[in-house]
């Protein structure tokens, strides 16, 4: 648990310390998330659904799940409509909401708060439901509220479609038998997963520095209604809902649990950065969500 927050503020940090120090920071965030989007990201998709087992425990946790984000990015746009936020903002509140870390932080949180027994749960949670909404929900809301995008149906699903290579990665995936994705591919996206944590927190970083630098504003301001906003939908929702019915007598399993606690999704902005939504935004709630969950981690890891 400490290595991972230690993982992540170093990240970060080295983000900062490239936009500051060089001319090309902003260059390389943008190959990053060129990167992430038509390379990595498409290649764990593979794998993971090529070695997708499906069970029926937990059916009802993931069926809940699902409600869950659905009514977070409901939730989301109902209140950044009524607030009049412009749409490339309005969507990077709803894909704060709506995509979690789950994996490459959700996972080590997983075996450090509840022990490596309970990563199964885990993985599935990120397989069934963390991986189809950010191939599916994810892209159409970028597709739908992003910049230079057609505003007939016709022109957002080609949209959606032709920017969303890790759907294509998912399709193979369930389509191949699983000796398609041999042991070496596996543990080559396991590399990947730890190699997102770091690429991604330092293109947190870079985008972080460069927008408040323009603006003349500190790095990390207190959240705005903006901010405050997508944390609401993202932390309130989804847990409370699976809360009430964990507590309904229903056996959810604590990692379902702590999965829909973790912080905004990293891949937030590769979703922004393939519509033209408010990175700074997504950015900003990245890194507060991220705050707020790994100091909930700490505590508990310690206490």
């Amino acid at each position: 648990m400490l290595l991972v927050a230690i993982t992540v503020v170093l990240a970060a940090a080295a983000g900062i310390l490239l936009d500051h120090h060089t001319t090309w920071a902003g260059q390389l965030a943008r190959w990053a998330l060129t990167l992430m989007l038509y390379g990595l990201v498409p290649l764990i998709a593979y794998v993971s659904f090529a070695h997708l087992h499906l069970s029926l425990g937990g059916g009802i946790g993931l069926a809940v799940a699902y409600v869950g984000l659905s009514l977070a990015g409901i939730v989301a746009w109902l209140l950044g409509r009524r607030m009049g936020f412009a749409r490339p903002t309005l969507g990077a509140v709803v894909i704060s909401a709506i995509l979690v870390n789950s994996g490459y932080l959700g996972f080590p949180m997983t075996v450090a708060l509840l022990g490596s027994h309970a990563l199964s749960h885990a993985v599935v949670y990120d397989q069934l439901v963390t991986a189809p909404v950010l191939f599916t929900a994810g892209f159409a809301v970028g597709a739908a509220f992003g910049q230079g995008e057609r505003p007939t149906i016709r022109g957002r699903v080609r949209a959606f479609l032709t920017r969303n290579p890790p759907l294509l990665g998912a399709v193979a995936g369930l389509i191949v038998p699983a000796s398609f994705a041999p042991a070496p591919l596996v543990t080559a996206s396991h590399v990947v997963v730890a190699a997102l944590l770091i690429v991604g927190f330092v293109v947190v970083g870079i985008y972080l520095s460069s927008e408040r630098r323009e603006d003349r504003a500190p790095l990390l301001e207190r959240p705005n209604l903006k901010v405050g906003t997508a944390l609401v939908a993202r932390f309130l929702v989804n847990p409370l809902l699976l809360g009430a019915v964990s507590l309904a007598g229903v056996a959810i399993p604590s990692a379902y649990l702590l999965e829909a606690l973790m912080p905004s999704a990293i891949s937030s902005l590769i979703v922004g950065h393939a519509f033209g939504l408010d990175q700074r935004l997504i950015a900003t709630v990245i890194v507060w969500s991220t705050i707020l969950v790994l100091t909930f981690g700490l505590i508990v890891h310690f206490a």
